[in-house]
């Protein structure tokens, strides 16, 4: 899209100068003046052809690394532009427009090209990139663009202003906070961290070993053996378990505000609780330990992910971009979830939390080796009565670190921050 009038301020100026020559000429009979407004007319003739005859822009594309921003998170965005000239053209400026959900500034100086046939280019064509830096602002999937470029040429007398309305969706996902490991709880939580070996003498060198199978865990190898025999063997008698974590984040819309119904990224106390989730479940994969992700109602938001597995934990943060909360309640139902099964870290995020709640979810810490419960809005003494059930609680806030409450509650217990 180009805007319709083509002249600046001087370049207006001096076809209003013109036309008065042309006036003042005829009245007077000065035959200097009518060549003085042509002269005028053809500067700016002239002017308007080099912008828009020399120049005719192909394609605009742009991508970002890393591939998926994060809330207060920085990513670089490459803009290339591809354009069609035979004759030079005159440098201009740029401006690529960032949707709320991205920060940045996203403008600079457009280069002036020269001919691109005497430059032997294929067609004419040149690229241009254009590079920025966006931090990401709103959790969510954003539109970058339009790109607008504005060129005049050098004497000011015309300016082009093109817009490309060519967008690119950018992925915003929630920050990952870096919380405290769970190392010293490999015992509370099961001994599940680590493996046990059955010993048939008093060392180590009495291992049974067998020949490696598919499947078999590099970390049963046993180096001795396969010195010795010169192919993988492993040991027989060591028993390998894998630890399991519940990461449940609830979605019911009363218990945050009703925006968290409408889009991500506008509610402020749910994009604390989405960034504990997503922050819990890093540090719970990082730990080793297989976690699955669940919503209050028992629905699966994400797949379960192996300990150590930090490529899934990558594509888990793509999903949450775009979680939103529901209208459903099922928080105090929860329980069912957990009657008759015991596992190992059950973390679990709410937005309200009353004192009914609280003893609701009383019955999921006796199935837990070491239940948190994170609340970004507790009622009353609902976190002490959660307490006494045998939850590790902590009061979350959206402007406030979560590494604080998070090490204070898997260290003792009850955390309460002061507003």
């Amino acid at each position: 899209m180009r805007r319709v009038w083509p002249l600046t301020v001087r370049g207006t100026g001096a076809v209003v100068l013109a036309v008065a020559c042309f006036i003042v000429a005829g009245e007077a009979g000065l035959v200097e003046l009518m060549y003085f407004g042509i002269l005028l007319i053809a500067v700016v003739a002239a002017s308007v052809a080099s912008l828009y005859l020399g120049r005719r822009t192909e394609t605009v594309t742009r991508s970002l690394v890393p591939d998926v921003a994060s809330v207060g998170g920085e990513s670089r965005v490459s803009v290339r532009v591809e354009v069609r000239t035979a004759l030079p053209t005159a440098p201009g400026t740029w401006h690529d427009t960032l949707p709320k959900g991205l920060r940045g500034t996203a403008e600079g100086a457009f280069p002036a090209l020269g001919s691109g046939l005497r430059a032997g280019e294929r067609g004419g064509v040149r690229s241009i990139d254009l590079v920025y830096t966006v931090t990401g602002a709103r959790r969510g999937v954003h539109p970058i663009g339009p790109l607008t470029v504005r060129s005049s040429d050098p004497f000011g007398l015309a300016r082009r202003t093109v817009v490309f309305h060519h967008r690119t969706p950018v992925t915003v996902a929630p920050a990952v906070i870096d919380l405290a490991p769970l190392i010293d709880y490999a015992g509370a939580t099961g001994g599940l961290l680590h493996t046990t070996t059955d010993q048939l003498g008093q060392g180590a060198d009495n291992l049974v070993a067998r020949p490696y199978a598919p499947g078999d865990s590099m970390r049963r190898i046993h180096w001795r053996a396969t010195a010795h025999r010169d192919e993988l063997m492993v040991r027989q008698e060591e028993q390998e378990s894998t630890p399991e974590a519940t990461v449940v984040l609830d979605r019911a819309a009363l218990r945050w505000s009703p925006e968290a119904l409408r889009a991500p990224g506008v509610d402020p106390g749910f994009e604390a609780g989405v960034s504990a989730c997503v922050s819990a479940v890093a540090r719970l994969v990082h730990d080793g330990y297989a976690v699955e992700v669940l919503d209050s109602e028992g629905n699966v938001l994400v797949e379960r992910i192996d300990g150590g597995d930090m490529t899934e934990v990558d594509a888990m943060l793509v999903r949450f971009a775009t979680v939103t909360a529901q209208r459903d309640d099922a928080l105090p139902r929860l329980g069912r979830q957990f009657a008759g099964i015991s596992t190992g870290p059950v973390v679990l995020v709410v937005g309200r939390l009353d004192p009914a709640d609280a003893v609701a979810l009383g019955s999921i810490a006796h199935h837990s080796t070491l239940p948190v419960l994170l609340s970004t809005s507790p009622v009353g003494d609902s976190l002490d009565i959660a307490a006494d059930h045998g939850w590790h609680v902590a009061a979350i806030q959206a402007d406030r670190d979560l590494a604080l409450p998070w090490a204070n509650a898997i260290g003792r217990g009850v955390h309460h921050v002061v507003g």
